[in-house]
């Protein structure tokens, strides 16, 4: 049964589009390598075309999908599990830019285009797509737009969601719908593009996507900055938007925990004040008018801000080489603490003024509960994303049940503190085979009801991406 289905794909894509033998660790184990699943086949097409052949005989034949793009998820969305009999359908091969149109502020994508592609691609025609996250190297737009990516520049421009014209998706009956005329006003009844971003792959596959382009940024000014208090960073950004207003691009909040984690295991970074602080924002502002003056303009306002006391410390980059250091340090976070123990990662989302209450009650229970975990804190504070971490160092004692009992042990005790500041328990990461219990536990009964039926309404045979989102009964 398995050399018919293999010999079936292998026609749809052809033999250097199926990997069945040799090393097939980067499609079935996650980039943390914390989950290890199985599959009956790698899959990987060409063209929207082969995707849909591909999604009509797994259909014919009952068999699961995985959807998969550069396999960075956080959330454990894009590896199959242990076990199954399903078939990984790999994207990064659909990888071309369609279509460049600079006056319509438009750029249409396949799906394994990597984010920095896009980038480049955009900076060609003197615009910007102005998504950036720290795995900009290997994150491709399917993914993003499935998980409903969110980055530093969600204040400015929005998550994923809000980039998006219109998508081209294989449905899981191997239907093409698509809709990639990237107009900016249509109302002919329901929006369908929106069922599939942040979807994680469970009603269909993303093969393509048109997204909007904004202008160029010609002026920008960085600062790395300390204060007292997280009242006082969210203080600060509201006399930033008061004086730059959506020039603000980039408001990001990290902990003196995480400053020094990131100096102790990198030691080519280094904190750019002469002392970590216990609390410090990178700030990036932007504007496409290059005699905007920003870098004069924000150290006035940081002198003002220093002298009045409401912070402490502050350096602006004087060169895009400093400032370049000053976000290598935040985009490092992840790299070194995977070097310094085993960290439990919260994405919690609360109102952006709920982020300084959320944190103080958080990291009281953490410490409560958890004596030996360290409270680690990187937050897009200014569209009230936390990422709240429970760091267990390698160089403490570490946490004394299971590994995987003690992440959803914190895991329950946070997002519950995230509930109570009417929050959320996933903000850009997902949901993916981490959160499925938590989705259950968390979201009203009339809201998971809905998701369910919609789930049933696209995906009858439940072929799509399987127990992501929800419970699969292996029975």
């Amino acid at each position: 049964m398995a050399d018919e289905l293999h010999r079936r794909l292998a026609e749809i894509v052809g033999p250097k589009g199926l990997v069945v033998d040799g090393d097939t660790s980067r499609y079935l184990i996650d980039w943390r390598d914390r989950i290890h699943g199985d599959a009956r086949a790698i899959v990987l097409p060409r063209s929207t075309e082969q995707v849909a052949a591909i999604v009509s005989l797994a259909a014919s034949e009952n068999v699961p999908i995985v959807p998969q793009g550069g396999n960075t998820s956080m959330s454990y969305g894009s590896v199959p599990h242990s076990g199954d009999s399903g078939i990984v359908v790999n994207l990064s091969r659909m990888n071309a830019i369609r279509e460049l149109d600079r006056e319509g502020s438009v750029v249409v994508a396949e799906a394994g285009t990597v984010l920095t592609s896009l980038h480049d691609a955009a900076e060609g025609i003197g615009r910007q797509f102005p998504l950036h996250l720290g795995a900009e190297g290997t994150a491709q737009i399917g993914g993003l737009i499935s998980s409903n990516a969110g980055g530093t520049g969600a204040l400015r421009y929005g998550p994923m969601r809000d980039l998006v014209f219109g998508l081209e998706v294989v449905m899981p009956d191997g239907k093409v719908l698509s809709d990639l005329s990237a107009l900016r006003k249509d109302n002919r009844g329901y929006n369908l593009n929106h069922f599939f971003i942040g979807a994680e792959g469970t009603l269909g596959i993303v093969t393509a996507a048109a997204l909007k382009l904004h202008p160029a940024l010609h002026a920008d000014a960085d600062a790395f900055v300390s204060v007292e208090r997280p009242e006082m960073a969210l203080e600060l950004l509201a006399r930033l938007q008061d004086r730059f207003d959506t020039a603000v691009q980039a408001f990001e909040l990290l902990s003196g925990s995480q400053i020094e984690i990131v100096g102790n295991m990198l030691p080519d970074i280094r904190c750019p004040l002469e002392t970590v602080p216990d609390w410090a924002v990178v700030i990036h502002l932007g504007d496409p008018d290059p005699e905007a003056r920003l870098r004069d303009r924000l150290e006035s306002l940081l002198e003002e801000e220093l002298t009045a006391g409401r912070v402490l410390d502050g350096v602006v980059a004087r060169s895009s080489t400093q400032a370049g250091e000053f976000w290598k340090l935040r985009h490092s976070v992840t790299e070194a603490n995977l070097k310094a123990g085993m960290g439990v990662t919260l994405d919690i989302s609360v109102r952006v003024s709920a982020v300084p209450a959320f944190l103080a009650t958080a990291s009281e229970a953490l410490r409560r509960e958890f004596p030996d975990a360290l409270p680690v804190v990187v937050s897009h504070l200014g569209d009230g994303n936390v990422h709240f971490i429970a760091m267990f160092l390698f160089d403490r004692d570490g946490p004394e049940r299971h590994p995987m009992e003690t992440a959803d042990a914190v895991q329950v005790l946070i997002n519950d503190v995230a509930i109570e500041h009417g929050g959320s328990f996933s903000a850009e990461h997902g949901i993916g085979r981490k959160l499925v219990g938590e989705l259950k536990r968390l979201s009203p009964p009339e809201r998971y009801d809905m998701m369910l039926r919609i789930k049933s309404l696209f995906d009858p045979k439940g072929i799509m991406n399987p127990e992501v989102l929800f419970p699969v009964d292996r029975r």
